[in-house]
């Protein structure tokens, strides 16, 4: 069974007429990176907060459909139950700081604590977090004197210490400068290859087409198109829709420079492997 089945999902906020999401059906496997794009107002957020439960437990509303992780049923569970098996992690990593504690350690700890988690069970899952997300140096800081991109590692060290299998990341680096964001991906990506399902909003296309494994394109709240970076972002009718192609892609398209199938390369090292192609073709 696949680790995520989505079936007919729709759903509307109080107070409103449109839908925010229109019937999505999709299915993801463990261990997917998945990237989640599209212009403001697609459904992108809606979504995240679906999967993680917030809809309909914390917004009500109007819902439809079915979301189903590991056979678990969103809609008829716990909002407690569901946060074991999923994390979420926002924009703003400053929302998933506590403000009351003076190191990253402690910071990581808050939330164990309150489930009364044995302390030497706590400190290996810390241990295992910070050396993961590569900031074992950090342990001892003050997190709020941390920059944008370690901060970010940290909220979502805090999510990774309550050992959940799906990490939903509702567009994390927005605030991030290149760096940072650099940090965050390569962390994900790596929480990805250790298994766990990844789910990321995010507008910085270039990112997404290097690290996802498939690419969701969503507009007023359906699903336009699914697909691995390469086909989704030869598309051709993508700005249209809001979202604008990585550079590599445009630069691609603008040379008529493609695969044997016509889609274009998404990313520095796939481009310049088809102007080789090219270039020995003559």
């Amino acid at each position: 069974m696949s680790k995520i089945i989505v079936k007919s999902l729709k759903y509307k906020y109080p107070l409103t007429e449109a839908l925010a999401l229109n019937g999505l059906t999709f299915q993801i496997e463990r261990g997917e990176f998945i990237g989640i794009i599209g212009r403001n107002g697609a459904g992108k957020s809606t979504l995240c907060a679906a999967l993680s439960g917030l809809v309909p437990h914390f917004f009500k509303g109007a819902y439809g459909g079915s979301i189903l992780i590991d056979g678990i049923n969103v809609k008829e569970s716990k909002l407690s139950d569901i946060a074991r098996k999923v994390g979420i992690v926002f924009q703003n990593p400053f929302t998933q700081m506590t403000g009351a504690k003076d190191s990253v350690t402690e910071e990581l700890a808050f939330g164990m604590e309150n489930l009364a988690i044995p302390k030497t069970e706590m400190v290996r899952r810390i241990d295992d977090a910070l050396r993961l997300l590569e900031i074992e140096n950090l342990r001892d800081k003050n997190p709020f004197e941390l920059s944008g991109g370690q901060m970010q590692r940290v909220a979502i060290a805090s999510i990774l210490v309550m050992l959940p299998e799906v990490i939903v990341l509702d567009e994390p680096t927005s605030q991030l400068d290149p760096q940072g964001t650099e940090e965050v991906f390569k962390a994900i990506k790596r929480l990805s290859n250790q298994g766990m399902t990844i789910i990321m909003v995010e507008h910085k296309t270039e990112k997404i087409a290097e690290y996802a494994d498939r690419v969701m394109l969503l507009d007023q709240g359906q699903i336009v198109a699914f697909d691995p970076p390469a086909k989704l972002f030869s598309l051709s009718n993508l700005e249209e829709r809001g979202v604008r192609p990585p550079v590599f892609t445009r630069v691609a398209k603008g040379l008529d420079i493609h695969d044997q199938v016509g889609l274009y390369p998404v990313t520095l090292e796939s481009t310049v492997n088809e102007v080789q192609k090219v270039y020995e073709s003559h």
